[in-house]
C-alpha cells in the first residue's frame, strides 16, 4: 500500500489530505501527518482517520511520498529533521512559497522533487494549482497531479522560475478577488443598502461571475467577451467600467501581481 506523509498539518495540508481521501487515492490509513502542535495532530487525527506522527523523522521513514507543508521560515529546520531518514524510492512534494528544488536538493539529496503552488479555495475542492518536476520526479508526475486534481484544477508549468508567477497570480490570487468584494460591499452599504444584503449580493455576484466564467471558456469565450455582453452602450455597466478605465485599473493589477511575483522571488531558499 502507498503511503503519503505531510510534513506539516496545516490548512493546506487538511484540503489535500481531505481531497485525496475522498477521492479514493490514499486510504486513511496510508496518510502520516506530523506537526509540533499535538492538538492539531488529535484534531484531524480524529476527524479523518490519519496517522498522528510526533516527529519528522518517523513520518520519512514511512511515506512513499513526502508532502512538505510548512511555512518557508521553517523549511531549513524541517529538512534537517528529515535528512537521511527518507525513504530510498521516496518522492518530494513542496507546497513551500518560495522553496527552490535546489535549495531542497542541498539538504536531502539528488532525490525527485515536485514543487506544487496551490491556493485557499482548494479548502472546498475548487484550487488551482501548478506543478514542476525535476527529471527525476518525472515519472510521478501523473500521480501528483492527481492528487492535486482532487482538489480543484492543476496544471504543469514547464519551467520552475514559473511558480513565482503562479505565486503571483493564482497563490496570492484569491485575497485579490476578496478585495474587490470588500470594497464592493462597502459601496454599496454606502448607497444605503443593508450591509447584511450588501454581502448577500457581492458574494453571490461574485460566485455566479466566477462560475459563467468558468462555462464560457469551455466555449472559447474570454472575459473580454462576457464584458462586452453585459456592458450595454450608454449604460450603467458602462459607465463604472468608464471609472474604472480613468483610474488606471488594468494598470494598477498589472502592478500589484508584478510586485506579487518580485516578493516570491526574493522569498527563495
Amino acid at each position: 500500500m502507498e503511503t503519503i506523509g505531510f510534513v506539516g498539518a496545516g490548512n493546506m495540508a487538511e484540503a489535500i489530505l481531505q481531497g485525496i481521501i475522498a477521492a479514493g487515492i490514499f486510504a486513511p490509513e496510508a496518510v502520516f501527518i506530523s506537526d509540533v502542535r499535538s492538538e492539531r495532530l488529535a484534531q484531524l487525527a480524529g476527524q479523518y482517520s490519519v496517522l498522528p506522527l510526533h516527529d519528522n523523522a518517523s513520518l520519512a521513514a514511512k511515506a512513499d511520498i513526502l508532502v512538505l507543508s510548512i511555512e518557508p521560515k521553517t523549511m531549513r529546520d524541517a529538512l534537517d529533521s528529515i535528512r537521511g531518514h527518507l525513504r530510498h524510492d521516496a518522492l518530494v512534494v513542496s507546497i513551500v512559497a518560495g522553496a527552490r528544488m535546489a535549495a531542497i536538493a542541498a539538504v536531502l539529496g539528488d532525490v525527485p522533487i515536485i514543487r506544487v503552488m496551490p491556493n485557499a479555495p482548494a479548502l472546498i475542492n475548487e484550487g488551482a494549482s501548478a506543478l514542476y518536476p525535476n527529471d527525476r520526479a518525472r515519472p510521478s508526475l501523473q500521480k501528483v497531479r492527481d492528487i492535486f486534481a482532487s482538489v480543484g484544477e492543476a496544471v504543469v508549468v514547464d519551467d520552475e522560475s514559473l511558480i513565482d508567477a503562479v505565486t503571483a497570480v493564482s497563490g496570492s490570487g484569491p485575497a485579490y478577488y476578496f478585495l474587490m468584494m470588500e470594497k464592493m460591499i462597502e459601496a454599496a452599504v454606502s448607497l444605503g443598502l443593508p450591509e447584511e444584503t450588501a454581502k448577500a449580493l457581492v458574494i453571490q455576484t461574485a460566485k455566479g461571475a466566477a462560475l459563467l466564467a468558468s462555462q464560457a471558456a469551455r466555449d472559447n469565450e474570454t472575459p473580454a467577451d462576457l464584458i462586452r455582453k453585459v456592458a450595454t452602450p450608454g449604460g450603467t455597466t458602462e459607465a463604472a467600467l468608464t471609472v474604472f478605465g480613468e483610474g488606471g485599473f488594468g494598470e494598477l493589477v498589472e502592478r500589484a501581481i508584478r510586485q506579487a511575483h518580485r516578493r516570491s522571488q526574493t522569498l527563495s531558499t
